[in-house]
């Protein structure tokens, strides 16, 4: 039997392009943490996240009119598919996760992201049956060690409900990637409709709660200027960005690079609130760039089929 020669290589640009808008939708998401924490000076957790996904989804509404007057229409399973992606993501994910930094620090709360690849990873092996390999393993694992020692000291452990809250989010977080990768890898619907509809699902419920236990938010206009800028850019921006990323990326590699978004807030904070980083979260950073990198490697080979880069259409 003929041996194939394999090494560990970067894939084709349409692998290149899908990392960029990964590291892009880090970058962007590395400043919500600092937004939501300001916008829920002024209001409660539910009406922030309603906000800030809803709005996000009437922004997209004419382009999703627009492309599903041009498309087939929506089956049943489809239509399951997002309503459930929506719910996991936005109403139970970010609603927990909002309600925790009523009582965390930022920081805590990133430790949700750090954490997150570990459901993700056993969820693409059973729903994808997308096999890592032992070097996307052991960047998984560097990536998550950095993380978690990153994030060490400034650790919160007085208080279970919101990390159990914490807890809450990490499991919720992990389904969305999973079934967001499987719609974009099979390229079923545009990449607008990926992610506006469970945009308006996820958010809408939530408005619904923020309604019935918070009642109607009275902020201030910079605190209504914060949540539509976590709308238009965290939000509209950067789920696009990921989406398109998820035709490329498993879902493994698509949430590793979202391990960066947490060190981003922290250097934020450092630089807005003048909070310094101690050396070992220095160390900490390097380890988590480099599992990052060992996670995004593929093995070249002879028989590997190369895929094309065709963008959905979007905005």
């Amino acid at each position: 039997m003929r041996k194939h020669t394999e090494e560990l290589a970067p894939s084709h640009p349409g692998h290149l392009l899908a990392v960029g808008e990964a590291l892009l939708t880090a970058l962007i998401w590395s400043s919500s943490f600092v937004g939501v924490k300001v916008a829920l000076t002024y209001t409660g957790p539910f009406t922030v996240a309603g906000l800030r996904y809803f709005l996000a989804f009437l922004f997209l509404l004419p382009w999703l009119l627009k492309q599903q007057g041009r498309s087939p229409s929506l089956t049943k399973a489809q239509w399951s598919r997002f309503t459930l992606m929506g719910f996991a993501q936005y109403t139970i994910g970010n609603g927990a996760l909002f309600l925790a930094l009523k009582t965390l620090s930022a920081t805590t709360g990133s430790l949700a992201l750090c954490l997150a690849p570990i459901p993700v990873l056993l969820l693409g092996i059973v729903r994808l049956k997308e096999q890592p390999r032992p070097v996307q393993l052991l960047g998984l694992a560097i990536t998550i060690g950095g993380s978690v020692l990153f994030f060490s000291p400034g650790l919160e452990l007085r208080d279970p409900l919101p990390l159990g809250l914490l807890a809450i989010a990490i499991l919720s977080f992990s389904a969305f990637p999973v079934l967001a990768r499987e719609v974009a890898r099979d390229r079923q619907v545009e990449n607008v409709t990926l992610t506006a509809l469970p945009l308006g699902i996820g958010g809408g419920i939530l408005l619904l709660l923020a309604g019935w236990l918070e009642g109607i938010p009275h902020m201030p206009l910079f605190a209504w200027g914060v949540i539509l800028g976590l709308a238009m850019v965290n939000t509209l921006i950067a789920y696009l960005l990921f989406n398109h990323s998820l035709q490329h990326l498993t879902a493994i590699e698509a949430n590793v690079m979202l391990n960066l978004a947490p060190l981003g807030t922290a250097l934020i904070a450092w630089g807005a609130l003048d909070e310094r980083l101690v050396p070992v979260q220095i160390a900490a950073m390097l380890l988590v760039v480099g599992g990052a990198s060992l996670a995004q490697w593929r093995k070249r080979t002879k028989a590997s089929p190369r895929l094309s880069c065709t963008p959905l259409e979007g905005l």
